[in-house]
């Protein structure tokens, strides 16, 4: 019996979702445990690119089964369409693929709320997707939500209503211009509903706790990133659940003590979506070329990502809250072609040197101290073994190893599933 647990340690978009991919045959299930659908998780081979949003990385697979945990919140419509796009693979999503009742959805009118929240803040918008995510993991809080399990419920029609109608009061307190037609979008929402209702609805803290006892190995994948994390992040510009290592067993009910490999993602430099301090962020033509080059736009909003150079204050602060065991460096290949490379390594902090991440890391408070690297001209993304890689790239892996005392078994060179060094 084996649980591993696979999670982001940046501002996510780490490349999670490749990596589940590349690693889910050795595992029976691969269980989501929290976030929803404004995390989109790419994957690509044989040519074609997919972009998953609420269902496990691992629904390609075999034989493996897919669960969506407690943690996950889930809107019925974009789940719908992600059942949809994926028809066209003959997946038997029936047989792969079941859903905890104590997952939260996402109502129409949580959208509408997110929109109503972020216009009211003007400039100090959080930089919200507006997917309701925030609202959804609120009435989850507040002990206001609709899960799961109540849609097998008699009055399930009755507490959408009461919640709704709730809802719609609060929109009209922010006072803001927000253009809605609700009764087309409960159209919708209730058709997709009746969409969901032909997947299995399962108590999964007891699936998992019986499928451990069997001794199914069992992979726990997150969403977003560790600096996204609702009380571990850069606060207040987080999501709205807890995307570190503790998420997974309140997110699917699995003991601490059951968890043996944390796999952490990073990628080879840094990149952030919305706002929020950035401490190494450039603005120069270096961080163009990162985001032309590792086409940093995000998979389910199509936001283009902010971009910087490696952060190790922020990584060993994201290895040390998650306990990550094996690092996964992603998109080394986009660093090919820098004649130099740089590498924060220290915080200047209030006129101070320090080397562990702060309560604040406003640009006011914070200065990157950087360390430079001789960079690489070599195109990697056709390199198969990590003999192969240029001498420059190695010193800079041996590097980031050394700093953070944690191994990087896997070195990624390129989005395909075969683009992927093991170390």
């Amino acid at each position: 019996m084996t649980v591993d647990l696979l999670l982001g340690l940046q501002w996510g978009d780490e490349g999670k979702g490749k990596i589940v991919d590349v690693l889910t045959s050795k595992y029976d299930i691969i269980a989501r445990f929290q976030g929803g659908p404004n995390a989109g998780h790419t994957l690509e081979f044989d040519g074609i690119k997919h972009v998953l949003r609420t269902i496990p990385s691992g629904i390609f697979h075999g034989n493996n089964m897919n669960i969506i945990g407690n943690g996950v919140v889930i809107d019925p419509v974009v789940f719908k369409s992600e059942i949809d796009g994926l028809a066209k693979f003959n997946l038997d999503l029936k047989a792969k693929l079941i859903i905890s009742r104590k997952a939260h959805l996402i109502l129409p009118t949580h959208r509408l709320l997110d929109a109503a929240s972020e216009a009211s803040k003007g400039k100090a918008k959080i930089g919200s997707t507006l997917k309701g995510i925030g609202p959804t993991y609120m009435d989850k809080t507040g002990r206001n939500g609709i899960r799961v399990g109540d849609i097998e419920l008699e009055d399930f029609a009755d507490r959408y209503r009461a919640l709704a109608d709730k809802h719609e009061a609060m929109i009209a307190f922010y006072n803001v211009d927000i253009q809605y037609n609700l009764p087309e979008l409960e159209k919708e929402f209730f058709e997709a509903i009746e969409d969901l209702k032909k997947l299995d609805f399962i108590d999964s803290e007891e699936y998992l706790h019986q499928a451990q006892k069997a001794g199914k190995s069992i992979l726990c994948e997150g969403a977003q990133g560790s600096l996204l994390d609702v009380d571990f992040g850069t606060y207040p510009f987080v999501t709205s659940s807890n995307t570190t290592a503790a998420g997974a067993c309140t997110g699917l009910g699995i003991a601490p003590n059951k968890i043996k490999e944390v796999y952490g993602i990073f990628k080879a430099y840094v990149t952030r979506v919305g706002s929020g301090p950035f401490p190494t962020e450039l603005f120069d033509e270096d961080g163009a070329t990162m985001a032309s080059v590792g086409n940093e736009f995000g998979s389910v909003t199509g936001r283009q990502r902010r971009c910087g150079w490696l952060d190790l204050v922020a990584l060993k602060y994201a290895i040390q809250v998650n306990g990550v065991t094996q690092l996964m460096m992603m998109k080394g290949d986009v660093l090919s072609g820098f004649e130099t490379l740089k590498v924060c390594t220290e915080y200047n902090y209030k006129g101070e040197k320090i080397s562990h991440f702060p309560y604040n890391i406003e640009p006011e408070n914070v200065t990157p101290v950087y360390q430079e690297f001789e960079g690489w001209k070599q195109d990697l993304t056709g390199m198969t073994t990590y003999d192969e890689l240029p001498t420059e790239l190695k010193e800079y892996i041996a590097f980031i190893e050394k700093e953070v005392e944690v191994p990087i078994k896997i070195v990624s060179v390129g989005p395909d599933r075969k683009q992927t060094i093991l170390k």
